[in-house]
């Protein structure tokens, strides 16, 4: 039986892929938008009245971890994506840091099927080096044939500049974008935390913000080497911010990204040795937040991700020893229009644009646009409404939200996957 149409009625349609931001009517039949604008026919649908609600095309948060193969306990990638969809998240790229690593053809396919059915779309960002060893390159020509989008050695650095180097002008010749974790491991020396005021309060160590910036640079200095276009993840630092500003006039092949928490949040919160606050890169100061907040205006920074980084509540007990990462996608676009938004730093078409059609267009895939044709992946959201975060109502398998009691203003009334209601709030 063919899938009934929808029709959406009324909404703020906002498409960042061709500026549109006004009231229309959107028509979908199948798993495809077919028509955008004023006088359109409802036959044969389901009508969703939209007055006062924001249609948007869903969001794609180009970094998560859904622990799927080995950590599931954490995550896994069907609980994963339902947090995607409450969170108006409709495509999502994974890292490859699970157990074993997404580092073979056969381990990528293995995540394309296991996602068959889920609410988001799943693709796979592929190792640089073998079992995240730092050595041996992978077969990046098979890598992407199996279904990646990207190669990176997320949380793992590429440890020496020759062999990233490599890694660039092999992925280059083949096109597959470049995703950088940016830390200087020999600079970290056992920190847990931002390295400061709060850490020495703590008694605890810290990270030297240089750890980030040294990698940044080497980065930098390898695009421009090599003309590889490289993205740097979950820029944290004014350092960081600076570099990519500066590259970037100079016509380097350089793309950055940040994360709501690193805009939203400092070192202070560590104060209260409560490890839902440490993620990687670290909270950072005062002034970390403005640089971020600056080059997120000025677009130093094209992309907002979460960096979603599921763990469960006994392994972060113990303040000193618990991994790092925080849980993202539910909170990501409210945390925009909290902090970004409303405030005036960018207006909403923006804010959606950086979640939203630019990391689909620097990934190549799907998404990111309303346009007539464009797979029917859509966010409803009233942008008024105000929610305060609880963990236990999450969707995710794990708790671990720095977001946590916070009053956030935007809500996800619906989320459509190729056509499908995957998501409606109560």
């Amino acid at each position: 039986m063919a899938q009934k149409g929808i029709f959406i009625r009324g909404a703020r349609v906002l498409d960042p892929s061709s500026g549109m931001d006004g009231t229309a009517d959107v028509r979908i039949d199948g798993d495809r938008i077919t028509a955008v604008g004023h006088g359109l026919s409802a036959d044969g649908c389901t009508v969703l009245e939209a007055t006062g609600l924001c249609c948007a095309p869903g969001l794609v948060d180009m970094h998560v971890h859904f622990r799927e193969p080995g950590q599931t306990h954490k995550e896994d990638i069907h609980s994963g994506c339902r947090a995607a969809a409450a969170g108006g998240v409709t495509s999502v790229v994974c890292m490859p840091n699970t157990t074993p690593a997404c580092d073979t053809p056969e381990r990528v396919r293995w995540i394309r099927e296991r996602a068959v059915g889920a609410d988001a779309r799943v693709y796979p960002a592929a190792a640089i080096t073998a079992s995240l060893g730092g050595e041996t390159l992978t077969d990046f020509d098979r890598l992407k044939e199996a279904g990646a989008v990207a190669v990176t050695d997320d949380g793992r650095p590429v440890p020496t500049a020759d062999k990233m180097m490599q890694a660039m002008e092999k992925a280059a010749a083949c096109g597959l974008p470049v995703l950088s974790h940016c830390e200087e491991l020999t600079l970290v020396r056992g920190g847990i935390m931002n390295e400061g005021a709060v850490s020495r309060s703590l008694g605890v160590p810290g990270i030297h913000r240089g750890a980030e910036e040294v990698a940044t640079a080497r980065e930098i200095a390898l695009a421009a080497a090599t003309g590889c276009p490289v993205h740097i993840c979950h820029v944290s630092t004014k350092g960081s911010a600076q570099l990519i500003r500066d590259a970037r006039r100079r016509g380097v092949p350089v793309t950055g990204e940040t994360a709501p928490h690193y805009f939203t949040m400092t070192d202070a919160l560590l104060q209260g040795r409560d490890a839902d606050y440490r993620m990687n890169p670290p909270l950072r100061s005062d002034e970390d937040v403005a640089a971020i907040l600056a080059g997120i205006a000025d677009g130093t920074l094209t992309v907002i991700a979460t960096d979603h980084a599921p763990h469960a509540p006994w392994e972060k007990a113990d303040f000193e020893k618990a991994p790092n990462g925080a849980l993202g996608l539910e909170t990501s676009l409210a945390a925009g229009i909290t902090a970004l938004v409303r405030p005036g730093h960018i207006s909403l078409l923006r804010l959606l644009e950086l979640m939203s059609t630019s990391p689909a267009r620097l990934l190549g895939i799907p998404g990111g646009t309303l346009e007539p044709g464009a797979p029917a992946d859509i966010l409803l959201f009233d942008p008024e409404e105000t929610w305060t975060v609880e963990p236990d109502r999450l969707h995710s398998k794990s708790r671990n939200t720095p977001f946590k009691g916070m009053k956030l203003t935007g809500r996800v009334r619906y989320t459509l996957l190729g056509g499908r209601i995957v998501w409606q709030a109560e």
